[in-house]
């Protein structure tokens, strides 16, 4: 549409296990520092695989209001990253939200209006708390010391908090961030798997570009460092086995990869209409310029070979922004580490960008992060946006021995300079069916 608004990427908050901080995020990333260890925070010697991204220490009070801490108690692993990942936007945006003002680190008044500040918020299946759940259960015995339903409506149930359901509940993200920082617009939810983030971000744009909102949170979060989490991807052959080297474990696109390795993680990006930007004088990492998304049915289980859904995503996008393939001056993957998913999307950039794949640099982060569903395209966008901010294309880990199908140009030992004025970040659910991509500019007057 011709009038549509300009829209800029202000304010990135993230939640890794390489750092806590956009900062700390990108130093980790160029210092080739890995965040994948073996699990300590349960049992993980019965996987197949024990190793994984995990956070360093969260701490909810640290990113909430003092009348809000109470409401950690209700916060799901996933949630509390959200919350991290939305203080460290707003602050890192230079936005005065109700957040950082009652917090006393911010001055009154605020610099946004929050009938104008939406949400868009990739969530995943949010693993219960097993001991909390598993202690209900152990109630719900019958005479035999079987588990029975009735005992379990009788009376196991009522071992839970009142407010048990609401920790798990994938809205609650949003729930919580809009609130402690007074977001009163349009607020979404999406579970759409790995490609969650990119698709809010996408729904983000959409909205500040028709002049719906002034600015929204966009991006993801989600834990998989749990048992069932880990689980589930065990059962779908999707995990790298546990080896000596777990910094070693995950391999995008190399020849002798093995699958991929569960983390938690995500991160908020702050999206807003480019006149609101200028009229507070906020810093600009880039300008958002096209997005496309698309579903296939190929096999809820197995990637297609072909690609097909993933380069329509590319494609559509690239449309979007008026631009080719020509123009783009770094691809950021998704780079799972699955010998199947890997080749999908290694098939779909063939199709896309044909013979000059060769010549456009390129980013694979899994490899020093893991997979951490819903947060996973939060966080390799962010590592787009910084390449894109410094034009650097930084290390993208163990990917020394490239499969001799792909053709990517991956950089497998120190950062180098390169100038971007064009990046497009593709993502796609491991599940099958969702795919989405974004195209990235660098922003000029």
């Amino acid at each position: 549409m011709p009038d549509e608004r300009r829209v800029v990427i202000t304010g990135l908050g993230l939640v890794t296990s390489v750092g806590i901080g956009v900062e700390e995020f990108w130093d980790a990333v160029i210092n080739r520092t890995s965040g994948i260890k073996r699990i300590e925070s349960f049992d993980a010697s019965g996987l197949q695989s024990g190793i994984g991204g995990e956070l360093p220490d969260l701490k909810v009070p640290d990113f909430v209001p003092k009348y809000y801490r109470k409401s950690a108690k209700v916060m799901a692993r996933d949630i509390q990253i959200a919350v991290a990942s939305a203080y460290r936007a707003v602050k890192d945006a230079g936005l005065r939200t109700k957040c950082l003002i009652d917090r006393g680190e911010a001055e009154a008044p605020a610099n946004i209006n929050s009938t104008r500040f939406g949400a868009n918020i990739g969530a995943g299946s949010i693993c219960a708390d097993l001991h909390e759940l598993a202690g209900a259960l152990a109630t719900a015995t019958d005479e035999n010391n079987e588990f029975s339903l009735k005992v379990w409506g009788k009376e196991g149930m009522r071992n839970l908090t009142p407010l048990w359901l609401l920790k798990f509940l994938p809205n609650m993200l949003a729930c919580h961030v809009t609130i402690v920082h007074d977001a009163q617009a349009p607020s979404n939810t999406l579970t759409c798997g790995e490609a969650s983030s990119h698709l809010a971000v996408g729904e983000g744009f959409r909205t500040v570009a028709r002049g719906d909102v002034d600015v929204c949170f966009c991006g993801g979060a989600e834990s998989k460092i749990n048992p069932m989490g880990m689980m589930r991807q065990q059962l779908l052959e999707r995990l790298a086995p546990t080896d000596d080297h777990p910094e070693r474990a995950c391999r995008p696109f190399a020849a002798d990869r093995r699958g991929t390795v569960c983390a938690e993680g995500g991160g908020l990006i702050i999206l807003e209409s480019l006149d609101h930007a200028l009229a507070r004088g906020a810093r600009m990492y880039a300008e958002v310029v096209g997005f496309g998304a698309s579903a296939n049915t190929h096999d809820w289980a197995s990637p297609d070979p072909s690609g097909g859904g993933i380069a329509a995503a590319l494609k559509s996008a690239l449309g979007d922004a008026g631009s080719a393939a020509g123009a783009i001056d770094l691809i950021g993957t998704f780079g799972s580490g699955t010998v199947g998913h890997d080749a999908s999307e290694m098939a779909a950039l063939d199709t896309v960008f044909g013979n000059r794949l060769p010549d456009i640099p390129a980013l694979a982060i899994k490899g020093a992060l893991g997979t951490s569903g819903a947060g996973s395209g939060a966080i390799d966008l962010a590592a787009t946006i910084k390449a894109m901010q410094h034009n650097t294309v930084p290390p993208s880990l163990n990917t020394e021995n490239l499969d001799p199908s792909c053709q990517l140009k991956l950089n497998s030992g120190d950062p180098y300079d390169a100038p971007i004025k064009q990046a497009i970040s593709v993502a796609y659910a491991m599940g099958g069916g969702q795919n989405a991509a974004l195209v990235l500019q660098r922003y000029e007057e």
